[in-house]
């Protein structure tokens, strides 16, 4: 009885030394689950994503077609002009206005994700120099900062598009440099924060050098920040390439883009609202779902708003 007794306490006792597989995953895909809001800004995401990847064969006209005789034709439910061949309508030199928000979703997240990875590349670099080294690395890298933030937004587009013209990489460039100080005050902080632990002044006393100490523990605790971050921002490229495209200072006016289509359709605005609506709604939705996805990152990453 009594080795049997041992048996089952040592069967039934948990390995103390090998805890449970997927435990983080399963606590992620939880806090998914119990959030409507990740779960919504999640979906629409990705649909915009597969619109995005697979618009040469979902989209039903070419953006480009351009046909006077059907200009401005209502979406497809308004009666008697609508027609399912246009399910949103057409617009004023009778392009379809499906097809062209359809490619617009391309051009605003190839320019958003790349714009915000260039932003947060620059801005994380010189955050962990300015907090790791300070002295005359601090202060050169809060300079910069001050030059940077005191220059408008527009006035540098302008001054970009005047010299190069208006194109897509230069889009990408304004708006790399336009948000990159927010990555770099960020990350600066949380170093000067970290860099003070009491593990950081071990590694360094058992001879670690500084990049080892930068990349290996001090870059991973600043990451969720980063990344909380960087999903936010991205909310913030879109609205502002949708801004700098309307006053036709983004790409090319060849590229159909939601900001463009905004500004083509504001002439028509009270004989043909769908011109102007859904590019907006579409500007919308995306905004709305990156925000939502941004919030349930901040909710997971933050400790203080765990509830697991």
């Amino acid at each position: 009885m009594e080795g049997n007794t041992e048996t089952l306490s040592a069967t039934s006792e948990p390995n103390l030394l090998s805890p449970p597989k997927f435990r983080a995953g399963n606590i992620f895909f939880k806090r998914f689950i119990s959030n409507p809001g990740a779960v919504v800004g999640v979906l629409i995401l990705l649909v915009i994503v597969i619109v995005a990847v697979f618009v040469p064969f979902l989209a039903p006209h070419n953006p480009d077609d351009v046909d006077p005789i059907k200009r401005l034709r209502p979406p497809f439910w308004v009666t008697p002009k609508g027609s399912t061949d246009y399910l949103l309508g057409t617009d004023a030199v009778g392009r379809d206005i499906l097809s062209r928000i359809m490619y617009g979703a391309r051009v605003s997240l190839l320019i958003g994700v790349i714009s915000v990875s260039l932003a947060c590349l620059l801005g994380v670099t010189l955050g962990l120099l300015a907090g790791y080294y300070g002295k005359w690395v601090d202060n050169l890298v809060s300079r910069l900062l001050e030059i940077q933030l005191a220059y408008p937004l527009i006035l540098f587009a302008i001054s970009i598009t005047a010299v190069l013209g208006a194109s897509l990489p230069n889009l990408i460039i304004v708006l790399a440099i336009a948000n990159w100080p927010v990555y770099t005050r960020v990350v600066r902080g949380q170093v000067l924060s970290i860099k003070e632990q009491q593990y950081i002044e071990a590694v360094r006393s058992i001879g670690c050098r500084d990049y080892q100490i930068i990349f290996k523990h001090i870059l991973p605790n600043a990451l969720p920040s980063v990344m909380v971050l960087a999903t936010l921002q991205l909310a913030t490229v879109l609205i502002l390439e949708a801004g700098l495209s309307f006053l036709g200072l983004g790409v090319e006016p060849t590229i159909p883009t939601w900001g463009s289509m905004l500004n083509e359709g504001r002439n028509y605005i009270l004989t043909a609202w769908w011109a102007e609506t859904f590019p907006g709604l579409a500007i919308t939705l995306t905004v709305l779902g990156v925000n939502l996805v941004g919030d349930w990152l901040r909710d997971v990453f933050d400790p203080r708003l765990r509830n697991i």
